[in-house]
């Protein structure tokens, strides 16, 4: 597996981020990418390795996060222009206490790709059978996983504890040492592992009624990278969504993630057919965003309710060309 550079979990946020390529081209864009060997999060790696980023005038600076939380902390201090990935209630919190952000574009609908799992011989056979001394994991405070781990809570009446892990490998780990009992990922990452029978899936974020149609993880912008370097950002959201619409019909797209991944072509067919297909990488419409502030609020991530002129604020993203 290609191996990124992760920012620290202290992220003093002084520190250069990791180039992934050299700056060749004439406009560079720092990246922060939440769970950065993720299928739904290959647009800025992939996009750049295959030159189309580059045939839009730009280079990536792209880095790894543990999670939203500090993705979003990348963005807030300008050490990132652009964050991949964060979670939209995560984000809304930032933004009504006053953070320099805003919502570039959607980045993944749905709540089908995130999955919680225990070891195959856990004595818990579905979710409710958790009790308070049972412990969930979320990535970090403000993700999508986090939303939905406190939404079990809210709409399915999970009594498990939830705890933040990081990344899908860090809490497979900590599953599988008895650390937690109940662990989250995302495809393709454990699915190897369900074949092989030594986990076994608990719970899918689609069972939560309320998150199944909303844009649960966003592109975020730095407010003053948005202010300064518009022209670069409105092409660096074209090449994003060039990169979306090549992962999805060149074969190559799918063969060049599993050599990086060191999985089979197969498997990593059958995780996009099942938990990423393409429409829930759009990128043109925040679906359900009524829904999303209400469910911020019921979440306790929002006091109270964004206004539309709060909302037209805070979304900024561009339309399509045509």
């Amino acid at each position: 597996m290609k191996a990124f550079k992760t920012l620290t979990a202290a992220l003093g946020l002084m520190m250069p981020l990791a180039l992934i390529h050299p700056a060749t081209a004439e406009d560079t864009l720092k990246v922060a990418i939440g769970q950065i060997n993720n299928w739904e999060n290959q647009q800025p790696t992939l996009g750049q390795d295959a030159g189309i980023f580059k045939k839009h005038g730009l280079v990536l600076e792209n880095v790894g996060t543990a999670g939203a939380g500090e993705t979003i902390q990348a963005v807030i201090s300008g050490s990132a222009d652009i964050g991949h990935g964060v979670g939209a209630a995560g984000v809304m919190r930032a933004f009504s206490k006053g953070a320099p952000v805003r919502i570039l574009a959607p980045a993944f609908t749905g709540t089908g790709d995130l999955y919680w799992y225990v070891k195959a011989d856990s004595p818990l056979k579905t979710l409710k059978d958790a009790t308070p001394s049972n412990t969930i994991a979320y990535s970090t405070n403000g993700s999508s996983s986090n939303n939905i781990v406190v939404a079990f809570g809210e709409e399915l009446g999970s009594k498990a504890k939830p705890v933040a892990t990081g990344g899908p490998p860090a809490t497979l780990t900590a599953v599988m040492s008895g650390q937690v009992d109940i662990g989250w990922a995302a495809p393709p990452f454990g699915l190897q592992e369900i074949k092989d029978g030594k986990i076994r899936i608990l719970v899918r974020g689609s069972e939560v009624p309320s998150l199944r149609g909303q844009t649960v993880r966003t592109l975020i912008v730095n407010l003053n990278a948005w202010n300064t370097k518009r022209d670069a950002i409105l092409r660096f959201v074209d090449a994003y969504r060039e990169s979306v619409d090549w992962m999805y019909s060149d074969p190559k797209a799918v063969e060049m993630y599993a050599k990086k991944m060191s999985r089979s072509v197969e498997l990593l067919k059958e995780s996009m057919a099942k938990f990423q297909p393409k429409e829930t990488l759009q990128t043109d419409t925040f679906a359900d965003l009524d829904g999303a502030v209400r469910d911020a609020v019921k979440l306790k991530f929002l006091d109270k309710p964004l206004t539309k002129e709060q909302l037209t604020e805070l979304i900024v993203t561009p339309p399509r060309k045509k």
